[in-house]
């Protein structure tokens, strides 16, 4: 995410969201009784209601309260909340949702940041995504694009000279192999770090049982889309593969820190796990590291037990603690929602 205003005496940041990865981010960031302001598409009604009534959905500026969040897709966060400060045709008191996703700007303002989420702006202003070479195909066409800090950038299409539909076969003139060949060639061109291959069915299977170089074999992933062309992009660029592409340094890091935990567990050292073991901790003063799930998150947001564990969060901050939030999407996260989604490294070993 892109950082253009910063206001710490007044709890005000504002962001234009970059990519997919920052919307994760703001998910775990944006709390409620946050505000949001931004610019946002809301629906007008006109007239009286009824007949005579007419709708238009209109771009209006409004400053809303946060309840909740929903992030059920993976490419937009919708911040539910009431509306404290609206245009003329929008009055305090409704409710609206915005819908955060790549290319919003908005600001968020807190009564307190937290050292964490400081942390997670500036790690997400700084990212440094790899390149991703996406090639969307099917049996008649291909699109490459490449990825950007911001978006992407379609490079090429091709157009093979295909045999009957029931054949399930390489195209004439080689389709496959040229695909293959324009796909190294790119490769080198952008210094790409890795390459996606979509395509609907078996197309992406058959293609890669022609590839017969081993050279960048390792850094292709299979995934699957519905088109080609920008539609066929967009769509991977949704998808969990690429997802996990653009996050591997990361869950990298995260793995290791949970079979750290576990390691110290095994041995009956510096760790605690499950909430009233860590809260104890907490309260002891010996936690070090405090380590979440975005899983354990959502689950106490949607018990609406969320100011227990955000109450934790920030005593680990008031004792010089460090506080980490993990994804449940990798090894690492799945492990710790095993531990009851909480765990913590400590200072000393505590003898109960």
């Amino acid at each position: 995410m892109k950082v253009i205003h910063r206001d710490l005496k007044k709890g005000e940041i504002k962001i234009i969201v970059e990519n997919l990865d920052d919307i994760w981010y703001l998910s775990n960031i944006i709390e409620k009784g946050d505000v949001i302001k931004g610019s946002t598409t809301r629906k007008i009604v006109y007239g009286e209601k009824g007949d005579k009534a007419r709708v238009e959905r209109k771009r209006v500026f409004l400053s809303i309260e946060v309840d909740k969040l929903d992030f059920s897709e993976i490419s937009v966060l919708r911040v539910l909340g009431q509306v404290i400060e609206g245009s003329a045709e929008v009055g305090t008191g409704s409710h609206h949702s915005f819908e955060i996703e790549q290319g919003e700007k908005f600001t968020i303002v807190k009564k307190e940041w937290l050292n964490y989420q400081l942390d997670w702006i500036k790690e997400s202003s700084n990212d440094k995504s790899p390149k991703i070479l996406i090639c969307v195909m099917d049996r008649e066409n291909a699109s490459f694009a490449i990825s950007k800090k911001k978006g992407y950038e379609m490079i090429s299409e091709l157009q093979g000279d295909v045999q009957k539909k029931e054949e399930r076969s390489s195209s004439k003139g080689n389709f496959y192999s040229i695909i293959i060949e324009q796909i190294k060639t790119y490769y080198e061109k952008y210094k790409a770090e890795y390459v996606v291959i979509a395509s609907p069915a078996f197309f992406k299977d058959d293609l890669m049982k022609k590839w017969k170089d081993c050279s960048i074999k390792s850094q292709i992933v299979l995934s699957g889309c519905s088109n080609t062309g920008k539609n066929g992009v967009n769509e991977v660029l949704k998808r969990q593969e690429v997802a996990r592409i653009l996050d591997k340094d990361k869950a990298v890091k995260e793995i290791l820190l949970v079979e750290q935990i576990l390691t110290e567990i095994s041995l009956d050292g510096k760790a605690v796990y499950g909430f009233k073991e860590v809260k104890g901790a907490v309260n002891s003063g010996a936690v070090e590291m405090l380590v979440v799930s975005d899983k354990f998150i959502k689950i106490k947001r949607q018990e609406n037990k969320f100011t227990e564990l955000d109450k934790l969060m920030r005593a680990v901050e008031n004792i010089r603690g460090k506080v980490h939030i993990i994804t449940s999407e990798h090894e690492g996260g799945k492990k710790l929602d095993g531990l009851g989604g909480v765990a913590a490294l400590l200072r000393y070993k505590l003898n109960y």
